[in-house]
């Protein structure tokens, strides 16, 4: 029985004539080109018609989905449709510009019908089709997958070379830029130093992340269906030197940053602050956690004697952090860890935060404030897809409290943020509920945090550890275990990427100064250990470019700013051998 199409009887038998099927190799009977699948293939059994079908397993971070992107006409109407079995199977379709649309079953032993319909917004010319299933429920199948509607059109010549580039707000770490509009152009590309940054659908865009007092040059071409045009002339600016005081944290070129167990010895041993060794040039007290999950009030309960004997009074750890603090180290109180759950749920928590961090920070003399929000702190809420505008209180309220932490403290303060992958490079693939629902909202929900911080952060060390494989920026899975891992992940982080794999929303790289890579120091301080020779291949791969393996990074960055651990007592418990590393590569 074929599906009703509202305001059907209204079309002509031209109109209907010219209806195409836009989906292609619905069927998967030419393999899986040109879908893009994150963790699928072809089988010849089961199939609900020809010889094949796709046959994707999600897994406990990844839920499968395959994609393609087809071209469509505007204000037109369409029918998505296709035949799927398994648990909990989506087919969908987003970017339809106006309401993207999903359907999904529950439970399908044997070959269903899912089918939707939506209308394309007055500029689309482009949606992109979907089909996934849920984390970690087993293998789903999906087969003749079709978008039924007016036909795309074709278009036969890339579009002509933007004219007229030029600068507009230049500011220490972003360069605005403006071009004239090209006919028969669907969007545009921008280059800087002759790599693409931005796809904008306008003829404006604002390049961000960039290092104060530096000279960059930019150009831009304009794409449709048949391609893009050649590069436009270039057009260069300097950026100005921050007015902020930003810069003055003052940390060494090469940085290496530990958490103290300040609070609990953790199977470790308790570590006294005088006996931190001076290699350690950040140090970060572990931790200070919330009254409850939403209140917003930290406190922070040093050791007691009954778990670390050798604990030191509070008159002798107040003594040793300005003693550190002398010899040009920094200490910071560190907000959460992996039993510390920070919701900022409302304003007046987002307030008591403020004011509980703050008399934490003056009673013992302390130079800033680590942010480790694990687990459930950060998450996106439904509907809220773009990481530059946040509309979720638990981020909005977060932003809203170190914004006001760092006015209050000055250019001084040191802000760092230790989060997992799951929360940043993961975003590359999903972000939040995703904007069909369905996906874990955690996906990527410090991005809008990083970002709305950047001028702000003095470093930014993620979490390489207990971590699930996560897709990099050359499109495959990498896991722990090496330096491949590392590289990629960091990698991530000085180029950019866009959001959820959308070229038009990209999240910017951040400067070298600002980034250290998370490493655990022993085997037993956590998943994802690395001997010191894959350290050491890690720094030559990003700080030489030499050394890197199979992963090709996107620059070369002497300038990374060095290491983060989890920690300090673990290092101890090892004999010191990730410090000896650091110490030995970076003299």
């Amino acid at each position: 029985m074929a599906l009703a199409v509202p305001g059907s009887a209204a079309l002509s038998s031209a109109a209907r004539a010219a209806d195409a099927d836009a989906a292609v190799n619905g069927g998967f009977e030419s393999g899986l080109s040109p879908w893009t699948c994150t963790a699928g293939t072809t089988v010849t059994s089961p199939v609900h018609s020809g010889s094949s079908a796709l046959q994707a397993t999600p897994q406990g971070s990844d839920n499968a989905q395959c994609a393609q992107t087809v071209s469509v006409r505007p204000n037109s109407q369409y029918t998505l449709a296709g035949w799927v079995r398994g648990s909990y199977v989506y087919l969908g379709a987003s970017g339809t510009g106006t309401t993207d649309v999903s359907t999904w079953t529950q439970s399908a032993p044997d070959w269903q019908k899912l089918a939707t319909t939506f209308t394309t917004g007055a500029s689309t010319t482009k949606v992109t089709l979907y089909t996934h299933g849920w984390y970690g429920t087993g293998a789903y199948y999906a087969d003749d997958i079709s978008l039924v509607g007016p036909g795309g059109g074709t278009t036969t010549q890339p579009p002509t070379v933007p004219t007229g580039l030029k600068t507009g707000t230049v500011t220490a770490t972003s360069v605005g830029l403006s071009w004239t509009p090209v006919t028969g152009a669907t969007g545009y590309a921008v280059y800087r130093d002759g790599v693409k940054v931005a796809s904008p659908t306008g003829t404006s865009a604002t390049v961000s992340g960039l290092n104060p007092s530096t000279a960059y040059s930019f150009q831009v071409t304009a794409t449709n269906d048949a391609g893009e045009s050649a590069r436009s002339a270039t057009v260069t600016a300097t950026t100005p030197a921050r007015s902020d005081g930003g810069g003055s944290t003052q940390l060494p070129a090469h940085a290496l940053v530990g958490y103290l167990h300040a609070g609990f010895a953790n199977g470790s041993g308790y570590t006294r602050m005088a006996d931190v060794p001076d290699s350690w040039d950040v140090i970060d007290l572990a931790f200070g956690e919330p009254t409850s999950v939403t209140s917003g009030d930290i406190r922070f309960n040093r050791c007691p004697v009954s778990e670390c004997p050798n604990v030191e009074s509070d008159a002798d750890f107040k003594a040793a952090i300005k003693a550190k603090q002398a010899a040009g180290k920094k200490v910071l109180i560190s907000i959460g860890g992996q039993n510390g759950q920070v919701q900022l749920t409302t304003t007046a928590a987002r307030d008591a935060f403020v004011s509980s961090v703050s008399k934490i920070i003056d009673q013992y003399g302390l130079d800033g404030l680590d942010i480790d929000f694990e687990g459930h702190s950060l998450s996106l809420n439904t509907g809220d897809t773009d990481f530059k505008n946040p509309t979720t209180p638990v981020i909005v309220n977060l932003i809203s409290a170190l914004k006001t932490l760092k006015a209050k403290y000055g250019s001084t303060f040191v802000l760092t943020m230790a989060p997992e992958t799951f929360f940043v490079q993961n975003g590359y693939q999903f972000y939040g509920s995703g904007k069909w629902g369905g996906q874990d909202p955690r996906c990527g929900a410090y991005l809008p945090v990083i970002h709305a911080l950047r001028d702000d952060l003095t470093l930014l060390h993620v979490q390489d550890y207990n971590s699930g494989p996560i897709m990099g920026l050359d499109n495959q899975y990498h896991s722990m275990g090496g330096a491949d891992f590392h590289i990629a992940m960091t990698d991530m982080l000085l180029t950019g990427f866009p959001v959820a794999g959308d070229a038009g929303n990209v999240f910017p790289p951040l400067r070298p100064d600002q980034v250290a890579i998370g490493m655990p120091a022993s085997v037993n301080a956590g998943n994802g250990y690395v001997a010191p020779a894959e350290v050491t291949k890690t720094l030559d791969c990003l700080t030489k470019k030499t050394n890197c393996g199979s992963y090709a990074t996107h620059g070369t960055w002497p300038a990374l700013r060095g290491l983060m651990t989890w920690s300090v007592n673990w290092d101890r418990f090892a004999g010191w051998e990730f410090q000896r590393t650091f110490d030995s590569y970076f003299g």
